[in-house]
């Protein structure tokens, strides 16, 4: 009998640990994935409107084509999208009507990035967020800049409009086997 209640108490524990106990849960990028779209043919772009960014079997960072580092990234993606001087090998601008700025022109630019299937999830993660960074920054000093507060002190309409003026245009495609080793 004695025996009964010591197994009968060591399985009541077990329950226990497994009823109290919380696992950590992964959490993903958070991203909204755009809406389907119907079957349409592709739109041409300028290639001066893409950013490639690769990242390799070796986890080796790609931009257009040359290897860079990843500090480097932030400063790429931020001159991309503002394209100060307006240089031709940059993206072109459009017009478009934006609250609180009127007919502005904004940048037509589009980050490409594809990841080797042989890549590190890491580094997949470290690239997403030097291309968030340098969004958030972008942002930020615009707001600045229009408004003379960072963009989280902004009410959720001036910040609409930040994101119209500055939007994060990335495009990723399923990873891929990429041969820039």
């Amino acid at each position: 009998m004695k025996r009964f209640y010591i197994i009968l108490a060591a399985l009541l524990t077990i329950i226990i640990f497994i009823v109290t106990t919380t696992l950590d849960v992964d959490s993903g990028i958070s991203r909204i994935s755009p809406p389907p779209t119907e079957d349409k043919p592709a739109k041409q772009i300028n290639q001066r409107n893409i950013l490639e960014v690769f990242v390799n079997s070796k986890d080796q960072l790609h931009i257009e084509g040359r290897e860079a580092e990843l500090t480097n990234l932030k400063d790429k993606v931020k001159e991309f999208f503002l394209n100060p001087n307006n240089d031709p090998n940059l993206p072109e601008r459009k017009e478009i009507e934006i609250p609180y700025y009127g007919l502005t022109t904004i940048s037509k630019g589009v980050i490409s990035f594809v990841n080797d299937r042989g890549s590190s999830y890491r580094m997949y993660i470290k690239v997403q967020n030097e291309i968030a960074r340098a969004v958030k920054e972008l942002r930020n000093e615009e707001a600045i800049r229009k408004f003379g507060t960072p963009y989280k002190s902004l009410d959720e309409d001036k910040q609409k409009a930040i994101k119209k003026y500055l939007p994060n245009a990335v495009s990723e495609a399923e990873p891929t086997e990429i041969s820039l080793d």
